[in-house]
């Protein structure tokens, strides 16, 4: 057995002189230990070993507990017991899946039956980590399958009103994203809904809810009982001037409907989303929208001037039941951007940890007016030098609505990376 180190612990009886004369032998090295000190002294370091050797009389819970200590210094250590006399105490080891040792302990058989134990043990673990490869390769198809079908919830069309543009970055962290982004429309297509969320943890759980709560956003502002009342003038919400707003109500319905549905049904399991969710009047420009606890989207002018955040109105979502949700407004005029994001922006992280930060984020955001499109490639550029071959840490997802000065024809462009 070359280059095989035997972990010797005994106590009473000793390990028998003719045993360790042959592992001398057939092992490259040996270490003995008491099991009277390893009980004594819990600490007490323990070498790694290829295989370990106990008296069969101390019982298989003893020789698991020199195994545990063991674990983490690398592969399990073959269990090989002995005993000279007194054989029945085998047979609990046999049951525990323990090999064995008996008289006549011969250099050539102690050696053939160490070499044939550590076959078996390299055999049991190619098995475990073809097993568990075979488990790595279903469990990454389903979570592209998982991919897949998030995809689906992500518009590949967006309706962009005559006018308008709008520009989408979106780059999960993983194979499935608890960030999203809609855009649909309502009210008899006279308004455009616009949402980014981003919801809180990663992974599968987050992805499963970012489908739930994007389905319930829109399928209950498409379907709001009063926006046909609304279209017709009917409106029970208005700004602060006092003047209906057309589409304030499917709006404020679905995100009061979709934060009581989920504390419900759902507080326990402590998922939640944070997000802006917007509607555009693209005739006048005029911007009704909900902030729930989402990074304040930033109206960019068309002169240059200091980025103007759309504050928080009410909690993120699922989080209190009967929260309140108040209405914020904007105005967008020609030339004009509002940006909106969410955390996987400022939080990106250099492979030292630092983040690019909000005030970096705003310098990049600020100056001479842009078009959408070229403001989400300059902040994707910054964000992946700053990444650079570090991980990435959260999802990434931008959304610019630009109205250019003068009208064209709308354009819409949608990148996922």
């Amino acid at each position: 057995m070359p280059n095989t180190t035997v972990l010797v612990v005994d106590d009473d009886p000793p390990v028998p002189s003719a045993l360790l004369d042959a592992l001398d032998q057939v092992a490259s090295s040996v270490i003995r230990r008491t099991l009277g000190r390893l009980r004594n002294d819990p600490s007490a370091a323990l070498p790694a070993a290829d295989v370990l050797l106990a008296p069969a009389q101390c019982g298989p819970e003893a020789v698991r507990n020199v195994v545990r200590r063991l674990t983490g210094r690398g592969a399990d250590p073959v269990v090989v017991v002995y005993t000279e006399h007194g054989f029945e105490a085998l047979e609990p080891h046999v049951r525990a899946g323990h090999d064995y040792l008996v008289p006549p302990f011969l250099p050539a058989l102690v050696g053939a039956r160490l070499t044939s134990c550590s076959e078996r043990a390299v055999l049991g673990r190619t098995v475990q980590e073809t097993d568990a490869r075979t488990e790595l390769i279903r469990y990454e198809r389903e979570l592209e399958i998982g991919r897949e079908i998030q995809a689906g919830f992500l518009p590949e069309d967006l309706p962009v009103p005559e006018g308008w543009e709008i520009d989408v970055r979106f780059r999960p962290a993983r194979q499935v994203a608890g960030d999203f982004y809609d855009v649909f429309e309502l009210v008899h297509r006279r308004r455009l809904a616009i949402v980014v969320a981003d919801v809180c943890d990663k992974g599968v759980g987050s992805a499963l809810f970012m489908a739930l709560i994007r389905s319930l956003l829109r399928h209950t502002a498409e379907n709001s009982g009063l926006q046909h009342l609304v279209a017709a003038g009917s409106s029970l919400a208005a700004d602060r001037s006092g003047i209906r707003i057309v589409g304030a109500t499917p709006l404020l319905t679905a995100v009061s409907a979709t934060n009581g549905y989920l504390t419900r049904n759902h507080l326990s399991q402590g998922y939640f989303a944070t997000l802006f969710f917007s509607v555009l009047d693209p005739a006048t420009g005029s911007l009704v929208y909900i902030n729930g606890g989402h990074n304040p989207p930033l109206l960019l002018d068309a002169d240059g001037g200091a980025p103007i955040p759309l504050e928080v109105t009410g909690p993120a979502v699922g989080v209190l039941p009967d929260s309140s949700f108040s209405l914020g407004y904007a105005q967008l005029d020609p030339g004009d951007t509002l940006f909106a994001y969410t955390d996987g922006v400022p939080e990106a992280r250099c492979p030292h940890g630092g983040f690019l930060g909000e005030e970096r984020m705003l310098r990049l955001l600020s100056g001479p007016a842009l078009r959408g499109k070229d403001l989400v490639e300059r902040l994707d550029t910054a964000v992946r030098a700053h990444t650079g071959d570090g991980e990435q840490h959260d999802d990434v997802t931008m959304l610019a609505l630009h109205r250019p000065r003068s009208s064209g024809r709308p354009t819409a462009a949608v990148a996922v990376a």
